[in-house]
């Protein structure tokens, strides 16, 4: 596009649709109508060339593919894109979530619906630029730059404390990212490069590699975010609109796994081998310490909310256990995770969108009304728990697979995460869709709508097919997957036999 790539393309596009709407005169119902209907046309064709994109990528080969590079600010900063088997499914996750969110926002946002479309076309435009970005300062820009629609979308669009969400959602996130920015600024000064795959070859001394892993760590710890600095996700999930929530649970926090894949290991993996049991240690207390926070919630978005943390949770032990099964499997929990999670704060959006409340005493016996309602939230709840046959099960599977390899203990406590999650799931679900139908204000509730069922109907499909053949996931990453664990194996050998050597 304009003599650049099909990944330019896919940053470009969203960009040029906000464009176009920013150019809609006034504000009347034709306007709003306009308005949605070209953030829709955008998003999907978009979506379209995210597929063409994997369509021309080699699942076979490691290496990054389809780059892009041209001059910037010179002194060795590039404007420079590429993906390998990491970045390219968040890329698909990020642009198939995208019409969802826009479909979820049609009836719900009827105030400033132009500035709420451009709103999240520029940050769909961003989301990209994280996963494609091969310039550290270049990807700096885009994962801070992120901060600034969402914070829009909940400041704007979200709850009565809608402020105080959004200030403590961007204060922590920014807070986090300046040490990393810290962290580029002495990378650079090392090796007088940015290029991400320069960096990937460079040996950081190991005392240097310990702070830079810390700066790093900083602000992936928030993003995802692990415990204890988690506490600002909740409020932004109660408070942002339903497809604020969707983003943020299925896209924004998996850019912090994302950085500790494409940074922390395989950049400073003598550092990541150093603090691996503090990762783990982090991991465990978040699994079964916010799972129990979970079971006590009176909201059904605060109780997700939670779920993610915990499953976040998963991911960074995966992760940390440094083999090919605990990474795949962090790997491919982040992608059913942003499928599912996604699901389920649409679900609580459609009742919401009809009663105007989340609290899960307000509700009961929905079952009665809305059969096909209850069908796909129970898809939903059941991926959530990890039940074989889901694309839940897949990913916990495997990362608690390659943390038994690694520590029986952290394995074992982490199993017991899995039982609460039955719990606090299967709490949710039957206090909202069975027993009688008794309170008067649910006697009108309307099954889902043709728009609905078009929105929730392809998740419940992906749900499935991802946890009876996770193949297309787990084979798109693997070589990549494989490198990065070799990669990091290699550096620690190499390592202890360094210092078995030393007098």
């Amino acid at each position: 596009m304009f003599g650049f790539g099909i990944l330019t393309g896919l940053i470009v596009l969203p960009v040029l649709g906000s464009i176009l709407l920013l150019l809609l005169p006034g504000d009347d119902e034709a306007v709003r109508r306009n308005a949605r209907w070209t953030a829709l046309f955008t998003t999907l064709v978009v979506f379209v060339l995210a597929l063409v994109a994997w369509g021309r990528f080699d699942t076979a080969n490691p290496a990054f593919q389809l780059i892009e590079s041209r001059g910037w600010f010179g002194g060795g900063l590039q404007y420079k894109l590429g993906v390998d088997g990491i970045s390219m499914p968040f890329v698909v996750l990020t642009a198939f979530l995208m019409p969802f969110c826009i479909l979820a926002s049609w009836e719900s946002i009827q105030d400033r619906v132009k500035e709420y479309m451009i709103a999240f076309l520029i940050l769909e435009a961003l989301m990209i630029g994280v996963f494609c970005a091969l310039d550290l300062v270049l990807f700096y820009l885009f994962f801070e730059g992120g901060l600034i629609p969402m914070f829009l979308i909940i400041g704007i669009w979200g709850g009565k404390r809608r402020i105080y969400a959004s200030m403590k959602f961007f204060l922590y996130t920014l807070l986090g990212s300046l040490l990393m920015l810290l962290a580029i600024m002495k990378m650079y000064g090392f090796t007088g490069t940015t290029d991400i795959t320069v960096l990937l070859r460079t040996d950081f001394p190991h005392s240097m590699q310990t702070w830079l892993w810390l700066a790093f760590f900083a602000s992936f710890a928030v993003k995802m975010p692990m415990w204890p600095v988690h506490t600002w996700l909740p409020d932004a999930h109660v408070e942002a609109p339903t497809a604020g929530s969707v983003i943020l649970a299925g896209i924004l926090l998996k850019m912090g796994g994302y950085g500790f894949l494409r940074f922390s290991l395989p950049m400073f993996p003598l550092a990541s081998h150093d603090f691996a049991p503090l990762v783990f240690a982090l991991s465990v207390i978040a699994i079964i310490y916010t799972s129990l926070v979970a079971l006590v919630q009176e909201d059904m978005k605060k109780l997700i909310a939670y779920s993610s943390v915990a499953h976040m949770g998963f991911v960074t032990m995966g992760l940390f256990t440094m083999t090919p099964q605990g990474i795949q499997g962090a790997m491919f929990l982040m992608i059913s995770h942003g499928i599912v999670s996604a699901a389920l704060f649409l679900c609580v959006g459609v009742i919401y969108d009809r009663m105007h409340t989340r609290e899960i005493a307000a509700y009961g016996g929905l079952v009665h009304r809305m059969p096909r309602y209850a069908v796909a939230f129970l898809i939903f709840t059941m991926a959530n728990i990890g039940l074989p046959g889901t694309s839940g099960f897949v990913g916990e599977f495997l990362t608690m697979l390659g943390a038994f390899q690694v520590n029986t203990w952290v394995a074992l406590i982490a199993t017991l995460g899995t039982i609460l999650a039955a719990g606090y799931a299967l709490y949710l679900y039957r206090r909202v869709i069975f027993g009688k139908l008794e309170k008067p204000a649910l006697a009108g509730m309307l099954d889902l709508s043709a728009r609905e069922v078009a929105i929730l109907l392809p998740l419940v499909v992906l749900t499935i097919y991802y946890g009876v053949h996770p193949a297309p996931v787990i084979n798109a990453s693997m070589a990549s997957v494989d490198q990065i664990a070799r990669s990091v194996q290699v550096a620690n050998t190499a390592a202890t036999k360094t210092a078995s050597t030393q007098p």
